[in-house]
Protein backbone atom coordinates (compact mmCIF):
# COMPACT_ATOMS: atom_id res chain seq x y z
CA UNK A 1 0.00 0.00 0.00
CA UNK A 2 1.56 3.33 -1.03
CA UNK A 3 2.22 6.12 1.44
CA UNK A 4 3.00 9.81 1.07
CA UNK A 5 6.62 8.90 1.71
CA UNK A 6 6.78 7.08 -1.65
CA UNK A 7 6.69 10.37 -3.57
CA UNK A 8 9.26 12.95 -4.58
CA UNK A 9 8.82 16.63 -5.38
CA UNK A 10 10.86 19.69 -6.24
CA UNK A 11 11.29 22.57 -3.81
CA UNK A 12 10.48 26.11 -4.88
CA UNK A 13 14.22 26.74 -5.28
CA UNK A 14 14.61 23.76 -7.62
CA UNK A 15 16.01 21.17 -5.20
CA UNK A 16 14.72 17.60 -5.07
CA UNK A 17 12.79 16.57 -1.96
CA UNK A 18 12.28 12.90 -1.27
CA UNK A 19 9.30 12.63 1.03
CA UNK A 20 10.79 9.43 2.43
CA UNK A 21 13.20 11.75 4.26
CA UNK A 22 10.15 12.92 6.25
CA UNK A 23 9.11 9.42 7.33
CA UNK A 24 7.67 9.48 10.84
CA UNK A 25 6.64 13.14 10.57
CA UNK A 26 3.08 14.44 10.31
CA UNK A 27 2.56 16.30 7.04
CA UNK A 28 0.11 19.03 6.12
CA UNK A 29 0.05 19.27 2.31
CA UNK A 30 -1.71 22.33 0.87
CA UNK A 31 -2.23 23.58 -2.67
CA UNK A 32 -1.62 27.31 -2.43
CA UNK A 33 -2.11 30.45 -4.53
CA UNK A 34 -0.79 33.98 -4.17
CA UNK A 35 -3.81 35.91 -5.50
CA UNK A 36 -6.77 34.07 -3.97
CA UNK A 37 -9.33 35.11 -1.40
CA UNK A 38 -7.84 32.39 0.82
CA UNK A 39 -4.25 33.66 0.40
CA UNK A 40 -4.26 35.12 3.96
CA UNK A 41 -4.25 31.47 5.12
CA UNK A 42 -0.49 31.57 4.53
CA UNK A 43 -0.27 33.35 7.90
CA UNK A 44 -2.24 30.58 9.60
CA UNK A 45 -0.13 27.89 7.95
CA UNK A 46 2.99 29.70 9.14
CA UNK A 47 1.52 29.76 12.67
CA UNK A 48 0.98 25.98 12.53
CA UNK A 49 4.54 25.52 11.29
CA UNK A 50 5.92 27.58 14.17
CA UNK A 51 3.64 26.01 16.78
CA UNK A 52 4.08 22.35 15.84
CA UNK A 53 7.20 22.17 13.67
CA UNK A 54 9.48 21.16 16.53
CA UNK A 55 6.90 18.52 17.53
CA UNK A 56 7.01 16.80 14.14
CA UNK A 57 4.66 18.71 11.82
CA UNK A 58 5.92 19.54 8.34
CA UNK A 59 3.78 22.03 6.40
CA UNK A 60 4.30 21.73 2.65
CA UNK A 61 2.82 24.28 0.25
CA UNK A 62 2.39 23.42 -3.42
CA UNK A 63 1.61 26.52 -5.52
CA UNK A 64 -0.95 25.83 -8.22
CA UNK A 65 -2.28 28.02 -11.04
CA UNK A 66 -5.21 25.79 -12.04
CA UNK A 67 -7.91 27.76 -10.23
CA UNK A 68 -8.66 31.12 -11.79
CA UNK A 69 -5.02 31.71 -12.75
CA UNK A 70 -4.36 32.85 -9.19
CA UNK A 71 -0.69 31.87 -9.03
CA UNK A 72 0.68 32.92 -12.41
CA UNK A 73 4.13 33.99 -11.17
CA UNK A 74 7.40 32.11 -11.41
CA UNK A 75 8.61 29.99 -8.51
CA UNK A 76 10.96 32.82 -7.52
CA UNK A 77 8.16 35.39 -7.57
CA UNK A 78 5.92 33.11 -5.52
CA UNK A 79 8.68 32.47 -2.96
CA UNK A 80 9.35 36.21 -2.61
CA UNK A 81 5.64 36.99 -2.25
CA UNK A 82 5.11 34.35 0.45
CA UNK A 83 8.16 35.39 2.46
CA UNK A 84 7.62 39.15 2.12
CA UNK A 85 3.88 39.18 2.83
CA UNK A 86 3.46 36.30 5.26
CA UNK A 87 6.94 35.45 6.57
CA UNK A 88 6.59 31.94 5.18
CA UNK A 89 9.43 29.71 6.35
CA UNK A 90 7.66 26.37 5.91
CA UNK A 91 8.53 24.20 2.92
CA UNK A 92 7.24 25.61 -0.36
CA UNK A 93 7.47 23.51 -3.49
CA UNK A 94 7.72 24.24 -7.17
CA UNK A 95 4.41 25.05 -8.85
CA UNK A 96 2.38 21.96 -9.77
CA UNK A 97 -0.96 20.91 -11.18
CA UNK A 98 -3.25 19.15 -8.71
CA UNK A 99 -5.95 17.94 -11.13
CA UNK A 100 -6.02 16.27 -14.53
CA UNK A 101 -3.54 14.23 -16.49
CA UNK A 102 -0.68 16.57 -15.55
CA UNK A 103 -1.37 16.44 -11.81
CA UNK A 104 1.63 15.83 -9.59
CA UNK A 105 1.71 12.13 -8.58
CA UNK A 106 1.36 13.03 -4.89
CA UNK A 107 -1.93 14.80 -5.61
CA UNK A 108 -3.10 12.00 -7.90
CA UNK A 109 -2.63 9.65 -4.93
CA UNK A 110 -3.98 12.02 -2.26
CA UNK A 111 -7.21 12.80 -4.08
CA UNK A 112 -7.97 9.08 -4.42
CA UNK A 113 -6.82 8.15 -0.89
CA UNK A 114 -8.68 11.07 0.75
CA UNK A 115 -11.67 11.97 -1.44
CA UNK A 116 -13.64 15.12 -0.85
CA UNK A 117 -17.30 15.65 -0.13
CA UNK A 118 -19.56 13.11 -1.83
CA UNK A 119 -16.49 11.12 -2.84
CA UNK A 120 -15.13 13.66 -5.31
CA UNK A 121 -11.52 12.98 -6.13
CA UNK A 122 -10.54 16.29 -7.69
CA UNK A 123 -9.27 19.27 -5.77
CA UNK A 124 -11.99 21.91 -6.01
CA UNK A 125 -10.03 25.09 -5.18
CA UNK A 126 -6.89 26.64 -3.73
CA UNK A 127 -5.98 25.89 -0.11
CA UNK A 128 -7.40 22.38 0.00
CA UNK A 129 -5.46 20.72 2.81
CA UNK A 130 -4.46 17.10 3.45
CA UNK A 131 -3.28 15.93 6.88
CA UNK A 132 -1.00 12.91 6.64
CA UNK A 133 -0.08 10.89 9.70
CA UNK A 134 3.41 9.70 10.66
CA UNK A 135 2.59 6.40 8.94
CA UNK A 136 2.29 8.26 5.61
CA UNK A 137 -1.46 7.68 5.31
CA UNK A 138 -3.94 10.53 4.83
CA UNK A 139 -5.85 11.29 8.03
CA UNK A 140 -8.21 13.94 6.75
CA UNK A 141 -8.92 16.28 3.86
CA UNK A 142 -10.00 19.86 4.58
CA UNK A 143 -11.87 22.34 2.42
CA UNK A 144 -10.38 25.69 1.42
CA UNK A 145 -12.80 27.34 3.85
CA UNK A 146 -11.33 25.41 6.81
CA UNK A 147 -8.92 27.79 8.51
CA UNK A 148 -5.49 26.47 9.43
CA UNK A 149 -6.24 27.17 13.12
CA UNK A 150 -9.27 24.85 12.95
CA UNK A 151 -6.93 21.93 12.18
CA UNK A 152 -5.05 22.18 15.50
CA UNK A 153 -6.87 19.37 17.34
CA UNK A 154 -6.47 16.97 14.40
CA UNK A 155 -2.78 17.89 14.08
CA UNK A 156 -2.22 17.29 17.79
CA UNK A 157 -3.93 13.89 17.53
CA UNK A 158 -1.76 12.93 14.55
CA UNK A 159 1.40 14.08 16.32
CA UNK A 160 0.48 11.89 19.30
CA UNK A 161 0.44 8.75 17.14
CA UNK A 162 3.55 6.57 17.14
Amino acid sequence: MPTAFDFDATTIDGQPLQLQDLKGKTLLVVNTASACGFTPQFAGLQDLHQRYGDKGLVVIGFPCNQFGGQDAGSDGEIANFCQKNFGVSFQMMSKVEVNGAGAHPLFQWLTKAAPGILGTESVKWNFTKFLIGPDGQPRKRYAPTDSPASLAADIEAALAQP
